[in-house]
């Protein structure tokens, strides 16, 4: 409790800096609250999650000026690629990895440049997929990559931004809707300004080139053909589900699969196996709604 209390007071006063330095200094400002908003807390890699990657081929690509750490189990003949989302790291595939077969899966990992093992200290949505496609430079073709949250919005900005990446099939769980989103997110967390989300906004569209309405996972979904898999929970209060609706509407070959209950993690059985058997071409996921 007390730790929230104390979590609480560091955003507000994070807020009342950026607020004030809005008026004095409007372009530190901005670079200052994108950057804030680029760097993630992300949570140490602990002695049990080396226990576990220590049973990989580990293996290191550089990327941008760092070393982006990826993970491979396996030597099946149809590759696998596991992507994670914001503020994780590969441990969170754990179960997916035991349970797939080895024999008939190669399955990777990579950590997000800032997250788990990888270099970096920000990232952003480019920043990700600009990962992701150069893992495809080394190891291609990949049979399916399965995502979660900001790793499937990434995936997803990856396949709009390179469209020739070799890929048949697609899984993606609790993916965000909007990059406005995050920033709205930290408006109400900080207690920001409007003067001060406008010039965080202005460095956004300057750095990324485009302004944070472009960012829509729906759009990107659009030109997509592949098959694919969008998990969602209608509980979901880190990425509303409507946002999975609107992607599957605007993803011809997609299915939609909907929990209830299991928030933004769909840490489950049932969903495990529901990823397995379109992984595996078995009939096709029944779409709930």
């Amino acid at each position: 409790m007390v730790s929230i209390v104390i979590k609480k007071i560091i955003s507000r006063l994070v807020g009342m800096y950026l607020n004030g330095l809005a008026f004095l200094a409007p372009h530190v400002a901005g670079r200052r609250g994108f950057y804030l908003f680029c760097t993630p807390l992300a949570p140490p890699v602990k002695h049990y999650h080396r226990k576990f990657f220590d049973m990989a081929e580990k293996s290191t690509f550089e990327f941008e000026g760092n070393k982006i750490q990826t993970y491979r189990w396996g030597n099946g003949a149809k590759r696998i690629l596991f992507l994670h989302g914001w503020q994780s790291h590969s441990f969170r595939w754990k179960k997916y990895i035991e349970t797939f077969s080895k024999e008939d899966f190669t399955l990777y990992a990579l950590d997000a440049p800032a997250h788990g093992s990888s270099g970096g200290t920000y990232i952003n949505l480019p920043i990700y997929s600009r990962a992701i496609a150069k893992f495809f430079e080394q190891v291609h073709p990949i049979h399916t990559v399965i995502s979660h949250s900001f790793g499937s919005f990434a995936m997803l900005y990856a396949l709009y931004d390179y469209p020739a990446l070799p890929l048949e099939r697609l899984v993606i769980m609790g993916v965000p809707g909007e990059a406005s989103d995050f920033i709205e997110f930290y408006r109400r967390e900080l207690g920001l300004s409007f003067r001060a989300i406008k010039v965080i906004s202005d460095h956004f569209e300057k750095t990324l080139r485009h302004p944070p309405a472009f960012f829509s996972a729906s759009a990107f979904a659009k030109p997509i053909t592949i098959p694919g898999l969008i998990v969602h929970d209608k509980n979901d209060e880190e990425t509303p589900y409507h946002y999975a609706v609107q992607i599957h509407e605007a993803w011809k070959n997609s299915t939609l699969f909907t929990t209830s209950g299991l928030g933004h993690n769909l840490k489950s059985t049932e969903v495990m196996q529901q990823v397995m058997d379109f992984v595996s071409d078995h009939e096709k996921v029944p779409h709930h709604q």
